[in-house]
Formats: structure tokens, C-alpha cells, sequence
């Protein structure tokens, strides 16, 4: 009896493997095919338990969990993958004699389906307890009747089915055995064992349940981790410097008068930059886009610093269709800007550079400005200080975990340089591989 529930366990967690299998599991309401093919599934797994009893010719007693694997499936997919799952795993147990086997697993698939029928809510089928006492506890804790009472009925409803079984087997005790019964098998054996049978049938009905209900809730965790993901790297993609926009709309309205034609082409470049974070979905882009939305973002500036600003691009033409966070570059340009070159009287010059070492990406924003005090160096990644910085540390560590690195190096009065580097990869592959982890920067 050990044995079965052993294998009961193990017939549960092969079943978890397949990754189709997991899909299946998440689905709360399946399609007439889904279940079709759901059944079909489970009935080659529990079904091959069946064949190893009828072909080893009840040495191995314990591996057949046909009615419990039957019933299982009613209770997960209704009457039709109950009823469909109770015909095909007895297959193996009707080519060994044992007749009434298709009727008895169909019965008890139906019976799985209208337990599913009866349960208060759906999630009810995975959280059940066979413990009396903790059905109890809840109660007390929760003042909630209806898990208890829907506990009860599922313990109630497996024992029943034992007994049907029991019953079958003792109604008809021909020398084929029209059903195969445990307790049948070992009538000579003292009554205290015919309880343990079908406490053991109890438990290997609930043990698939709460091995595949562990993979529901490992599965789910995964997908809200992965939904929190996109949602944290959304608003942070989002982000621009409300002090950019306030920048620039005053650089419009003194150039309404001025220059009307740079006008229009500042309200042109702004527009362009704003229907890109309004229409901005992926996390990731290629550099090449990357790029065009800096070139559109320093036209702007430009305006305002003219002359004293100046933009160099050193990039490794293999680079520019490689995949960066979206909004990577625009964040770093616009520190070494305010922090760098906006109070140096002759500006200065920012360099974006690119390359590819050991099939990783490297991006370099480089500045010739006023550099960083090692004070406010060290803070850069942890405190208010580095608002720009921690932005994209934060994007980084939400796409690539672990595998990244960040790294700024200042000093005063020669510039600033922070560094990424991270896997090369398309934008497709990284859109569809949102992982979380930890960052690995440093400052120098």
C-alpha cells in the first residue's frame, strides 16, 4: 500500500514534465478538444499502470490506479474527461477478462465530474483536505463552510468509489474476476487491512491533485513575476524628465517669434520623441533605434546649447541591430547634459560607443564634463543621486538578472563614463525572456 501511493506520486510528477501538461493544468475552463486531449494523456500514464498489473499477472498489485486515476480526471475536467479517461484506462484490465473494469472506471469518472459540478468555487478541487481536523481548523479560522463541507464531500465520494469497487468484485467472484479489488485479492487478510486500503486508495487520489496543484502554483508565481516584470520595465521605459519637456516648451515658445521655421522643427523632433514613449510596448529595440531617438532628443537640446554641445557616435556597425532596453541611452545622455556640460562654459562633447566582446554587447555614454565627487560616486546605484543611472540599473536587472553589468567611472574635472554590458541578442528572443535577478554593478 506504501507502494502505490509511491507510485501515485510518481505517475503525478512524471506527468509534470511536459510542458503541454503544465498549460493544461492552468486552464480552469478547457475546450471539448483540450479535455479530449488532456484525457488521452493521463489515461497512456495511469493506463500503463493497469498493463503492468494484467501483464505481470498481479506481482505488482500496487502500480494500477485505474479508478483512482479515473476519478482524478473527472474531478480536474468534468464528465467527458472523466468518462473518456475511465473507458481508455481500463482498456488493459477489459483484455485481461476483467469486464465490468470500463463500467466501473466510467461511473467513477462521472462521479469526479459531478463533484467538480458541486464544488462552491474551482479552486476548491485543488485545495481540499482528506484531514478531517484541518477541515475543522479552517472552519474555526475562517468561519467559511463551504471548503470544509466540499472536503468532506471529495473524502466521502473517493471512499465511496473504494467501496463500489469492493462491492463489484464480491458480487461477481468468477475465476476471470470481472474487477480487480485489493481487498478481494487479500480477503484472508486481518479487517484492520481493509481499512488501510481504502485509506491508501484516499491518498493516492489526493496525492496527483496536490502534486499537479504545487506545479499550478509554481507556474502562477512564475507568470505574476513575469506580469510584474512587464509591468516595473513599462514604467520605467516610460520615464522621461518632466524638466526635458518644460525645457523644451520653453525653447519653443521663445522661438515662436524668433525663428517660427526652428520652431517648427523642435515641436517636429518633440513630437516624434513623444509619440515613441506613447507607442512604446517591447522591452526591448535595437541600437539602430536607439540611436535615431538620441539623434532626436539632442536636436532639441541642441537648439538650447547650440555650438557648445557636440555629439560623437563610435559604433560597431554589427552592433546596430543588436537588442537594448528600450529608453537605455536617452536617461545616461541627459545626465552628462544637466550634471556634466550644462555649467561648463565651453560644454562639451558626449560620445555613445558600441562593440562586441566574447558574444556580449558593451555601450559606453561617455562625457568630457565636470566629472562626479566620490562622495556622490558611491551613491549613485542606492541613493536619490542617481536617478538616471539607478533607472536603467533597474531595466537591466529585470531583463537579464544576473547577467549583466553597469559600471560608472569619474573623475573630477576630466568626465564621466558609465559602461553596460549584457548578452548579445535579437529583440525577439529578449521580448519573450523577461527574467528577474539581481544587478552586478559598480562605480570607480
Amino acid at each position: 500500500l506504501f507502494l502505490k501511493l509511491a507510485v501515485a506520486a510518481s505517475l503525478a510528477s512524471v506527468l509534470t514534465r511536459s510542458s503541454s501538461f503544465q498549460r493544461m493544468l492552468l486552464r480552469d475552463e478547457r475546450t471539448l478538444l483540450q479535455r479530449v486531449r488532456m484525457a488521452v494523456v493521463c489515461s497512456l500514464i495511469f493506463g500503463a499502470g493497469v498493463l503492468t498489473r494484467v501483464g505481470t499477472r498481479g506481482t505488482y498489485q500496487a502500480v494500477d490506479l485505474g479508478m483512482e486515476g479515473s476519478l482524478v480526471m473527472g474531478m480536474l475536467g468534468g464528465y467527458v474527461m472523466g468518462l473518456l479517461s475511465g473507458v481508455l484506462i481500463s482498456l488493459p484490465a477489459m483484455a485481461n477478462g476483467e469486464t465490468l473494469s470500463m463500467l466501473l472506471f466510467a461511473a467513477v469518472g462521472v462521479m469526479g465530474g459531478v463533484l467538480r459540478d458541486l464544488a462552491p468555487d474551482k479552486e476548491f478541487l485543488w485545495t481540499f483536505t482528506p484531514f478531517p481536523d484541518l477541515a475543522l481548523f479552517r472552519v474555526l479560522r475562517k468561519g467559511d463552510l463551504r471548503l470544509p463541507f466540499f472536503s468532506i464531500a471529495c473524502v466521502g465520494v473517493i471512499l465511496l468509489c473504494e467501496g463500489l469497487r469492493s462491492l463489484m468484485a464480491d458480487l461477481f467472484p468468477t475465476k476471470g474476476m470481472l474487477v480487480f479489488s485489493l481487498q478481494h485479492q487479500w480477503s484472508s487478510d486481518p479487517p484492520w487491512m481493509f481499512g488501510a486500503i481504502y485509506i491508501s486508495t484516499l491518498f493516492a487520489t489526493v496525492l496527483p491533485i496536490k502534486v499537479w496543484n504545487s506545479t499550478r502554483n509554481e507556474k502562477k508565481l512564475e507568470q505574476q513575476q513575469l506580469r510584474l516584470n512587464e509591468a516595473r520595465l513599462a514604467a520605467l521605459s516610460s520615464q522621461i524628465n518632466p524638466h526635458f519637456l518644460f525645457n523644451t516648451l520653453n525653447t519653443i515658445a521663445s522661438l515662436v517669434r524668433q525663428d517660427p521655421d526652428q520652431a517648427r522643427q523642435v515641436i517636429y523632433k518633440l513630437s516624434k520623441i513623444l509619440r515613441r514613449l506613447l507607442k512604446q510596448q517591447d522591452s526591448m529595440s535595437t541600437l539602430r533605434e536607439e540611436l535615431s531617438f538620441i539623434d532626436d532628443y539632442l536636436a532639441i537640446e541642441l537648439v538650447r546649447f547650440g555650438d557648445k554641445l557636440r555629439f560623437v557616435k563610435d559604433i560597431d556597425p554589427t552592433t546596430l541591430d543588436l537588442g537594448v532596453p528600450s529608453m537605455l541611452l536617452q536617461p545616461l545622455v541627459e545626465n552628462s547634459i544637466r550634471h556634466g556640460l550644462a555649467n561648463q562654459v565651453g560644454g562639451g562633447t558626449i560620445t555613445v560607443r558600441s562593440v562586441v566582446s566574447q558574444g556580449r554587447l558593451q555601450v559606453f555614454v561617455e562625457d568630457d564634463g565636470a566629472g562626479i565627487t566620490e562622495k556622490k560616486l558611491a551613491g549613485l546605484f542606492t541613493t536619490g543621486t542617481g536617478i538616471g543611472v539607478r533607472n536603467v540599473d533597474e531595466r537591466l536587472k529585470v531583463l537579464f538578472g544576473d547577467h549583466y553589468r553597469m559600471w560608472v567611472d569619474s573623475k573630477l574635472g576630466e568626465g564621466t563614463s558609465t559602461g553596460m554590458e549584457f548578452p548579445c541578442s535579437t529583440t525577439e528572443s529578449a521580448n519573450g525572456n523577461l527574467v528577474g535577478g539581481f544587478s552586478t554593478h559598480s562605480t570607480k
